[in-house]
C-alpha cells in the first residue's frame, strides 16, 4: 500500500458559472503550493491529481484539478456528496484530503 499525504483544511463551496453548474472547493494556496512543489510529477492530463476526500461522514475517491487562473487546486463536489452532507455555500466545510 502506498503511503498517502494527509491535508486538512476549511473552505467554502462555490459554483462555477456555466450551464453545467459544477460546485467546487478551492484548496488553500499554501496547501496547493506544497502539493504542486512535491507531487506535480504525479499529475495526469490537465493538472489532474488523484485523491481521496472526506467531509464529515462521507469519504470518496476523487481528483483535484490545478486551476492556473486561481493558482490553486480545485476539489469538485458532486450532487451526491452535497446532498448527503447537506452542504451550504455560506458555511465553512471541514475537509480531509489524502494524496
Amino acid at each position: 500500500m502506498t503511503t498517502k499525504i494527509k491535508y486538512e483544511f476549511t473552505a467554502k463551496m462555490w459554483q462555477y458559472s456555466s450551464p453545467m453548474a459544477w460546485y467546487f472547493v478551492s484548496l488553500p494556496i499554501e496547501i496547493s503550493t506544497e502539493i504542486r512543489e512535491n507531487l506535480k510529477w504525479m499529475e495526469e492530463g490537465w493538472g489532474r491529481l488523484k485523491a481521496t476526500a472526506k467531509i464529515a461522514n462521507t469519504q470518496w475517491e476523487t481528483a483535484i484539478w490545478f486551476d492556473t487562473k486561481q493558482n490553486t487546486y480545485l476539489l469538485p463536489l458532486k450532487a451526491e456528496i452535497r446532498k448527503k452532507e447537506k452542504l451550504d455555500m455560506l458555511k465553512d466545510i471541514n475537509i480531509i484530503l489524502w494524496i
